[in-house]
């Protein structure tokens, strides 16, 4: 275990990606989506566990999931999850969580990580935790995790960094956040360009500085909190606190500006499983290429998910590349490509009614 490390899971996210199997009410992380047993938010519990007691998590969520921490996590103390009353994006997430632990203990170390990841080799994890967590000690560093991209995504940011030999924390050059195809192509055929995780490494002092530096308006009203943290008066500041401060990513605010952040190459097989797509390149597929979590009988159909409750029997014929889900009072059949419709899918659904979303 690491003295003074304390690790900060974002689980505030409804998976709209995920729709209709992920809803308001039970969004992803909450979901044994990969058939563990365990739901992704536990998942990453179980794999920070190892690195930290229980006592040393802090868990950020929306409100209206508080309940589904506790049920899921009864392990970390109930004021070790806060609760947003609006969603602010990670910024706000990161800032609210980092102030707080600095309260309590000003040498506190902080890996912050979303709550809905696959990591699969989770030894060499813990390795390049580690090496993240002694690296950041030294000046101001600001560690993210890097994966080796293995397409265009235009998704994910993009981390350029400075490759010295022998180096295993690499000083990051540039840091770009979402690009557009024709970019990311370029960025993967230059080899010098990782995908940023979303995994941050860092002091608490560290990241206070960088607020300070970048978002200062954000670096006043946590500032302004730490009279709250710890009270009872903790839950009505932070109602006005999130009020008061703009939704942006900890990406746009902090990572594309500093000249601070340092990057650790995370090659231990990871997915953000943020879509579909992504779920099917990380599920047993049949020699067809195709995932059936169903009952289900499929004739000249190729590369392609299936997912309906096994007690109806599901005849599939003739499909390429499509997404067919039944989820609860909703029938998704789209192609399994169409992440970028699934905002308009959700918008119109909900224009249907509430219930279905």
């Amino acid at each position: 275990m690491q003295d003074n490390t304390y690790i900060v899971v974002m689980a505030g996210g409804i998976g709209s990606r995920f729709w209709p199997y992920s809803r308001n009410n039970r969004p992803k992380q909450f979901l044994d989506i990969l058939g563990t047993g365990r739901s992704l938010l536990q998942m990453t519990f179980d794999r920070f566990n190892k690195v930290a007691p229980a006592e040393m998590f802090y868990v950020v969520t929306n409100k209206h999931y508080l309940e589904l921490v506790k049920e899921q996590l009864p392990e970390i103390p109930e004021n070790q999850i806060l609760t947003e009353p609006l969603r602010r994006n990670t910024a706000t997430c990161v800032a609210y969580a980092t102030y707080k632990i600095a309260k309590s203990n000003p040498e506190a170390k902080v890996i912050v990580t979303p709550a809905d990841h696959l990591i699969v080799q989770e030894d060499k994890f813990r390795e390049k935790i580690d090496i993240a967590l002694v690296a950041c000690q030294e000046g101001n560093k600001l560690i993210t995790i890097g994966i080796k991209p293995n397409r265009p995504e235009t998704g994910y940011g993009y981390i350029q960094y400075i490759s010295k030999p022998g180096d295993q924390v690499k000083k990051v050059k540039t840091f770009t956040e979402k690009p557009n195809l024709k970019l990311a192509k370029t960025f993967l055929e230059s080899g010098d360009f990782v995908w940023n995780s979303g995994m941050f490494v860092w002091k608490a002092q560290s990241a206070i500085a960088a607020f300070e530096t970048y978002m200062p308006e954000v670096a006043e009203v946590f500032e302004d909190g730490l009279a709250f943290y710890g009270t009872e008066e903790e839950e009505s500041y932070i109602k006005k606190a999130y009020s008061l401060v703009k939704n942006i990513s900890i990406d746009y605010g902090i990572m594309e500006k500093s000249d601070k952040v340092f990057m650790v190459l995370g090659d231990f097989g990871w997915s953000d499983l943020g879509s579909w797509m992504s779920l099917h390149e990380n599920r047993k597929k049949d020699q067809s290429n195709n995932v059936i979590e169903a009952n289900a009988i499929l004739y000249d159909t190729q590369n392609s998910y299936i997912k309906v409750d096994s007690k109806k029997l599901v005849v599939v014929q003739g499909l390429d590349n499509y997404l067919i889900n039944e989820s609860e009072n909703v029938l998704l059949i789209c192609k399994l490509d169409a992440e970028k419709k699934f905002r308009t899918f959700v918008n119109d659904a909900k224009n249907k009614g509430e219930d279905y979303v």
